[in-house]
């Protein structure tokens, strides 16, 4: 644990607390992407099967728990409530995220630290972890205006991801024999998505105005 790693899971937590807020505060979940948070409970699902056989602290035990337990119970909000269900934009989401699953799970199997369940099914989250901001960044750029909280929600989750590529450099240089390949070409994949959305964000910050994509 270091500060950097610490300010990575402070940032992608704040995230999905801003999510929440805007879910249960606002009682719409218009602007998300349901196939977003699709791949994401997929994502905790399969990297913390180690959950109930490894302990390493309670912060990180603790930390699963919540990471798993509110991506479920943001999908199923979105799919179950009878409120909220009716604000999702489902035409707009229309991204294809099987694809996104199917080639995640494709280089799990070619590319991972060693052939085992546990080891294959933790690098496919890492693979697909990477790309499963796409149907939202695309719902965003179709529907143009993003509402705050919305924008906020997306913001950390990429700062989470910023934090974490200066949480392995920082243990690159402090660490020996510190290489993680797969996480880090990842990662690096993952914060290049945010770019576009970056440059946008601080643009509407700086001029106090409205946040705006183009189509």
């Amino acid at each position: 644990m270091n500060i950097f790693r610490l300010a990575g899971d402070m940032t992608h937590l704040f995230s999905v607390l801003v999510l929440l807020l805007k879910i249960y505060a606002t009682k719409s979940c218009s602007g998300i992407s349901l196939k977003t948070q699709e791949l994401y409970a997929l994502v905790f699902l399969t990297r913390y099967l180690d959950l109930f056989a490894d302990f390493i602290s309670v912060y990180n035990s603790v930390m699963k728990v919540v990471f798993m337990s509110t991506s479920i119970a943001i999908v199923w909000c979105m799919r179950y409530h009878p409120l909220m269900r009716r604000t999702y934009d489902k035409d707009q989401d229309t991204f294809r995220h099987y694809i996104l699953v199917g080639v995640s799970f494709i280089l799990a199997l070619l590319f991972h630290d060693r052939f085992s369940f546990r080891e294959v099914f933790w690098a496919f989250s890492i693979y697909l972890e990477a790309v499963a901001i796409l149907p939202q960044l695309v719902l965003l750029q179709r529907s143009r205006n993003v509402d705050n909280l919305t924008g906020q929600y997306v913001f950390f989750l990429g700062a989470y991801r910023a934090f974490y590529i200066l949480n392995w450099i920082y243990r690159y240089f402090r660490e020996d024999h510190y290489r993680h390949w797969i996480a880090w070409i990842a990662g690096l994949v993952q914060t290049a998505l945010y770019a576009d959305f970056f440059y946008y964000y601080f643009v509407s910050w700086k001029n106090n105005a409205k946040l705006q994509l183009p189509a």
